[in-house]
């Protein structure tokens, strides 16, 4: 289990203790021009009752932990509602003016990394990529953990779980506030593995039918805890599918469907992030051949290879790029604000993720 996931169930062993609800609790962390990010932590589960609410600006949440349905309408008219199964390595999106719940009926706590761009300050970064206008705004609810982002989505957890540590290093958030942007346009536009609300309503040649019940739902979220609670343990297809109770055919089936991923990818991905940031913790002197094995792979070469797939770079090469950037953000000025007494207290009027 990661840091962040670690915070999270100390915080729900709070709100057992309390006994009472209490808002997510928000910290910011940096903020600029035309965007902000903030650590927000829910501690709602299944007994709590959802609340609306609107999104007052274009929303990015990276979700470290915990899983949580969004429901969620297209635009300032609500129209197009959908809803998804948000889980770590995740991102999820809304439009200024969207109306949105968060609920947690299948588990309780989140904790997210959730980035706020105003739109004019999002349209000139886009327009700057060379975005042509119908892409850019969010097109879909959520993106799933996708390879194309897992670089991004590991370097601001390795953020947040530096600051758990009280490593006291300035992180440049600035810079990945921009490239996580741009990079989910890009995404978002393409279209491929990701979903609107649209296609939660239907399209063409569909069936009501296809979508999977409230019951496969509830198994699927079962098994992404199980995962993110136990990533090094054995777990194979036949195994999940054993402990949702189905058959192999049709966990593969349902699992696809609400994560947006296969079980394999999950898996291997939540493993993936499990090594990134245990890369960045520390002074470095773990081996990384101990690190491979704690992380559930067996074989150094296998996990060189898939590690390199997923991040662009060598398990060395990742740790060694990432110090470098630790000592760069020490050493070079940045406008982004840093967090004060006032922001880390407990924000009583926060967005939710």
């Amino acid at each position: 289990m990661s840091a962040l996931a670690a915070s999270l169930q100390r915080a729900l062993a709070q709100r057992t203790r309390e006994g009472a609800a209490r808002p997510p609790l928000a910290r910011r962390l940096a903020s600029g021009p035309g965007w902000q990010v903030d650590d927000v932590v829910c501690t709602f589960g299944p007994a709590d009752r959802p609340y609306e609410e609107r999104h007052a600006s274009a929303c990015l949440a990276i979700v470290a932990a915990g899983s949580f349905g969004y429901r969620c309408g297209s635009g300032k008219a609500g129209r197009g509602r959908g809803t998804e199964l948000m889980t770590p390595g995740a991102l999820m999106l809304g439009e200024p003016g969207a109306c949105f719940e968060c609920g947690h009926r299948h588990g309780a706590g989140d904790r997210c990394i959730s980035f706020h761009f105003d739109p004019d300050w999002l349209d000139e970064q886009a327009a700057a990529a060379g975005l042509v206008p119908r892409a850019r705004r969010w097109s879909a609810l959520r993106v799933p953990p996708l390879r194309a982002l897992a670089p991004l989505v590991a370097r601001a957890c390795a953020n947040v779980e530096a600051l758990e540590r009280g490593a006291g290093v300035p992180a440049a958030w600035d810079e990945l506030a921009i490239a996580l942007a741009v990079a989910t346009l890009r995404v978002s536009a393409d279209g491929k593995d990701v979903r609107g609300p649209d296609s939660l309503q239907g399209r063409a040649g569909s069936t009501a039918g296809s979508r999977p019940s409230a019951a496969a739902a509830a198994r699927v979220a079962a098994t992404l805890r199980l995962i993110e609670e136990t990533p090094d343990s054995p777990h194979t297809l036949a195994s999940l599918a054993a402990a949702a109770g189905v058959s192999e055919f049709y966990f593969l089936r349902t699992f696809s469907a609400v994560a947006g991923v296969t079980p394999h990818q999950y898996l291997l991905r939540s493993r993936l992030r499990v090594a990134a940031l245990q890369l960045c913790a520390g002074e470095g002197g773990e081996k990384i051949v101990d690190i491979a094995l704690e992380s559930g792979f067996n074989d150094l070469s296998n996990f060189n290879a898939a590690f390199r797939a997923e991040f662009g770079a060598s398990p060395r090469a990742w740790r060694d790029a990432m110090r470098e950037r630790e000592l760069a953000a020490t050493s070079w000025p940045r406008a982004t604000s840093a967090p004060n007494a006032t922001d880390t207290a407990n924000a009583a009027a926060m967005q939710s993720p």
